[in-house]
């Protein structure tokens, strides 16, 4: 029976002794026609084959870095390519991801027991493996973890290995909590008591600057102590637990406080958003404080005036809600009575009725307030909704009516 060969002709199958990893990657490479690149756990690069044509962005930062970009890890986490990495020893193809400049790939886990040791990356052009190049990978990544065992001990890098572990508990990869607690005492952490993810959001990329001031900031402050932090284009994200206290959400909202304060003022920083979720004790919940804090992080960049005070998912109040809201609002496809004839009133009389009584609600019905903020005397305020009821013929006494049509006008503003 004749041996199954590549279209180069090279027979697949490993019937020879590697010298170094370098060695087998240009022989892998050779036989796929196309780069290779061995990783080890943590994602440092430990061997590549020589370049060919059409080489992704990612491949040349991570052959220059020495190591994958964490941009580009954080987007192969949340692609949800590394969990699949994770869970199998079978070849994975991966299609392009254009916003971290990764190509095609086909990429499969180097695996000692249970315990993954490393990875091989094949930079194909879109095209699946067939059954005997999926052997001869399998084969491949046997060889190795031969070589890997002989050269390295296996110990992870404690600070890399957190950050995967960190990624797994905020996708909600990791849903035994015994299996959790097992994983969190072989890194000396405890998961235990109260428990939340806080997201800090800068308007721009982080740089180095931003990087190290960052960490200082949260390893110094005394309101909660951090568990993981991990960096992601322009967000930090945050497991704290709450320092024991009478009232949790105020020692959390301190905390974030004062954290924006500093590293603005520190860095003459603007536009820094910042929220967090729920918190639990459970710390298979993980990935729903996350889910709450980005979704609050998300409501503050459609709502900047309404939410600039809130920074706890638990604050929120109706705007938690506010999705459901506006899809049903959506599908009846009917606009509120009150507010359509004060928008036909002002359009044609080129007046600001509604958005009068836009600020009138939002300040809880007080005239005072709502004056201030329109920059008018409060007299006038008392005539604008004297005409709005005259108008419209809403009642804004009446806490119903204006209740709905205060939820309406969020829904006009999304």
């Amino acid at each position: 029976m004749k041996e199954p060969a590549n279209k180069q002709g090279y027979r697949l199958h490993l019937d020879r002794t590697f010298k170094s990893l370098d060695q087998l990657a240009d022989y892998i490479g050779d036989i796929f026609d196309c780069p290779i690149t061995i990783e080890d756990t943590n994602h440092h690069v430990i061997a590549y084959s020589k370049h060919r044509e059409h080489v992704d962005e990612a491949r040349i930062a991570t052959i220059m870095n020495r190591k994958v970009p964490d941009k580009i890890i954080n987007g192969l986490w949340k692609n949800e390519v590394m969990p699949k990495l994770i869970d199998s020893n079978e070849p994975i193809f991966i299609p392009e991801i254009t916003e971290i400049g990764l190509g095609n790939r086909v990429a499969i886990s180097i695996w000692k027991k249970n315990e993954v040791l490393g990875f091989i990356w094949i930079h194909t052009s879109g095209i699946r493996l067939n059954a005997d190049e999926i052997i001869f990978l399998k084969e491949a990544a046997e060889q190795v973890k031969k070589l890997l065992l002989a050269k390295h001990s296996g110990k992870k890098n404690a600070d890399e290995s957190y950050k995967d572990f960190f990624w797994q508990l905020l996708m909600g990869n990791l849903k035994d909590p015994k299996e959790i607690q097992k994983q969190a005492r072989l890194f000396n952490i405890n998961l235990e008591e109260k428990l939340t993810v806080v997201v800090f959001r800068f308007s721009n990329k982080i740089t180095e600057q931003i990087e190290k001031h960052s960490y200082y900031l949260v390893e110094t402050q005394t309101q909660a102590k951090v568990i993981f932090r991990l960096l992601d284009e322009n967000e930090f994200i945050l497991l704290v637990r709450v320092i024991k206290d009478t009232d949790l959400a105020n020692r959390l909202y301190d905390f974030m406080e004062q954290f924006m304060y500093k590293i603005s003022s520190q860095l003459e920083l603007e536009d820094i958003n910042g929220a967090s979720g729920l918190l639990y004790d459970n710390p298979v919940q993980i990935k729903n404080a996350y889910k709450e804090a980005m979704h609050t992080i998300h409501l503050k960049n459609i709502f900047p005036d309404e939410l600039k005070n809130i920074f706890l998912y638990e604050d929120l109040g109706v705007y938690k809600y506010i999705d459901e809201i506006y899809n049903t609002w959506k599908n009846q496809g009917q606009q509120n009575k009150y507010i359509r004839r004060l928008q036909e009133y002002d359009e044609k009389n080129q007046t600001s009725l509604l958005k009068t009584l836009h600020y009138f609600l939002q300040e809880d019905s007080n005239v005072y307030q709502a004056a201030k903020q329109l920059f008018i005397h409060p007299n006038t305020m008392n005539y604008r909704l004297k005409r709005i009821r005259e108008i419209s013929g809403l009642d804004v006494k009446d806490p119903v009516q204006k209740t709905a049509v205060y939820l309406e006008l969020i829904m006009e503003n999304i």
